[in-house]
């Protein structure tokens, strides 16, 4: 239960404070933050949990992180599901407590905000279509997947992981925010898209797909390139 209680809580803090910083700060006038400021918000949020929580649960955050580790043979298959839901559990709360606050400026509106949930085609900040959107999710998570596997290996310079994993997520944010807004993690997407209603749970169903599918390959990927199996 505590490492359950762990995902659940990093998951919260990864939504308030990565779409907690392009909701209420990356527009804000004249200093906004901008996309930089995001994609460096949701880095931090991940390598602040990985120094914080990483002991207790293993800081995935994320269930295709849960399950890229189980395809990498680094996670119990029986575990998958109680993960997957405390990380939506603690996304859909820290999204709460995001609309609580924003929902506190006068004039804001949800739904017209976006609030920082993920898209494409007339939902893509860029205007990308389905297929854009898709190949740039898979890719991402791929190598998301990819970094975590490597950076984590026992082979690895011990004690740097949550950099070198923090650094990764915010990289894949500069490259795809234009694209989806990035997802790379269904937990994050469905914490946003319920207080947002039709539009963004309509395309819900894309950022569970991709990134899982991004995840199983990045797996296979570092086990191909790994020469010593960690199973």
């Amino acid at each position: 239960m505590k490492a359950y209680l762990a995902e659940a809580v990093g998951t919260f803090w990864l939504v308030l404070g990565g779409c907690g910083s392009a909701v209420l700060a990356a527009a804000f006038p004249e200093v906004g933050i901008g996309l930089l400021g995001v994609s460096l918000a949701f880095g931090l949020t991940v390598l602040t949990m990985a120094y914080a929580i990483g002991h207790i649960s293993g800081c995935h955050l994320n269930p295709a992180v849960t399950i890229g580790l189980w395809a990498g043979k680094r996670f119990d298959a029986s575990q998958i599901i109680p993960y997957i839901v405390a990380q939506v559990v603690g996304g859909i709360l820290g999204g709460g407590v995001l609309y609580l606050i924003a929902t506190g400026q006068a004039g804001f509106d949800v739904a017209e905000s976006g609030f920082a949930t993920n898209g494409y085609a007339e939902r893509s900040p860029g205007g990308y279509d389905l297929s854009a959107g898709f190949i740039a999710e898979v890719v991402m998570t791929m190598m998301f997947i990819v970094i975590i596997l490597g950076a984590t290996d026992k082979r690895a310079p011990q004690g740097f992981a949550p950099i070198a994993i923090g650094l990764g997520l915010t990289l894949i944010h500069l490259i795809s925010i234009p694209i989806t807004n990035t997802s790379v993690n269904p937990a994050r997407s469905t914490g946003v898209a319920i207080f947002v209603g039709d539009g963004a749970l309509t395309q819900l169903w894309m950022f569970w797909v991709a990134p899982i599918i991004g995840a199983i390959l990045g797996a296979a990927i570092y086990r191909g390139i790994s020469s010593e199996s960690e199973g």
